[in-house]
């Protein structure tokens, strides 16, 4: 008998085509939206973001054509307690989180998974970009897809229970063939645009989220340099990350980067052109994919946020599980809060939250 799998279907393309490819390749699907965004976030429609109204409906619409049953999901609690809580205390706390990330975490390949397993599915599945695969000792281990779409970097955290109840039927696929086939299948969604804003902030305007969703505004202080000396006020830490250099609200005869948040001293420290740059980082929270536990000593290629190219660095393991990455190159705007994972050649290691 084929395998039930419950699919995520954002509304998207790639989760579409998804449910596309797993029917053909023999897997008995049903799709699932799942309703994240609280009420007071809800909306017809968001452009370039996800998971409205108007998503559930396009995804209810694609099952429809494929001729398979469509669920939604209500998962605002744990996503209000998982994702948007410690966004808000991330940014608070001067830090800069990736929501994304643990949406992925939290949500997509926990929550989702064990309530699959509540209602007797083998597994789940998405339209992620990436490849699952099984060695010869039977270790689950995540790669980069060679696609422009790689989405691995915010699937680090998943855990080898997670993978071996996982399927990515994108994998490998370009983005311009995914559009082809949904076109070609008559699917509704072939030629919506690409989310590319977090679902519960509008117009990327964070500080104003952070304000209306905590209810506290935002406390002004000190621009200052890195000796310490002040240059002038800023409107509020939430307003700022590291390597920021537009809209700092104040002119300096130079470009001036954000370097450093001090969020106890609610101060902005300030930078010339290269003080954005560093060779090293502290990083905790890891999981890692490809072993149970890192060596003492590891070469790695680690990526600092999605957008960044892999850097060759070396990991050296500290107590209480953090480790300190090494870069040969300096590296641009290591921003805490931020995920940095490692890779060797297109094998996903592991990755963590860089703490410093």
């Amino acid at each position: 008998m084929s395998k039930k799998i419950l699919l995520g279907m954002s509304g998207g393309v790639d989760s579409s085509v998804a449910a596309l490819l797993l029917l053909q390749q023999g897997y008995q699907v049903t799709g699932v939206t799942m309703r994240l965004r609280p009420d007071e976030y809800m909306c017809d429609s968001q452009s370039g973001g996800c998971c409205s109204l108007d998503d559930i409906d396009d995804a209810r619409r694609v099952c429809y054509r494929l001729g398979i049953e469509h669920l939604v999901m209500n998962f605002t609690d744990s996503f209000r307690r998982d994702v948007i809580d410690p966004f808000a205390r991330e940014y608070q706390a001067g830090r800069t989180p990736n929501p994304c990330i643990d949406c992925n975490r939290y949500l997509k390949f926990s929550e989702l998974l064990r309530r699959a397993e509540q209602l007797g599915f083998d597994g789940v599945a998405t339209g992620h970009y990436a490849i699952v695969r099984q060695n010869e000792q039977g270790r689950w281990l995540l790669y980069r897809s060679p696609t422009g779409k790689d989405q691995s970097y915010v699937l680090y955290s998943m855990t080898q229970y997670q993978l071996a109840r996982t399927l990515f039927p994108l994998s490998d696929l370009e983005k311009p063939l995914v559009r082809q086939m949904a076109e070609e299948a008559g699917l509704p969604v072939a030629k919506k645009p690409d989310s590319q804003e977090i679902c519960f902030v509008e117009n990327k305007d964070y500080a104003g989220f952070i304000r209306r969703y905590t209810g506290q505004d935002p406390q002004p202080g000190d621009f200052v340099d890195l000796d310490g000396n002040v240059l002038g006020q800023h409107r509020g830490i939430t307003h700022y990350t590291v390597g920021q250099r537009k809209g700092l609200g104040i002119s300096f005869p130079q470009p001036m980067y954000v370097v450093r948040i001090d969020a106890a001293n609610h101060r902005v420290v300030l930078g010339k052109e290269g003080s954005q740059y560093s060779s090293s980082l502290i990083a905790g929270d890891l999981n890692w994919i490809a072993f149970d536990e890192p060596p003492a000593e590891l070469l790695v290629q680690a990526k600092v946020r999605y957008q960044a190219q892999p850097a060759p660095a070396r990991i050296i393991s500290l107590p209480e599980g953090r480790v300190q990455v090494l870069f040969e190159e300096p590296q641009r705007a290591i921003t805490p809060g931020q995920a940095v994972v490692f890779y060797q050649d297109d094998l996903v290691v592991g990755g963590g939250t860089i703490f410093e």
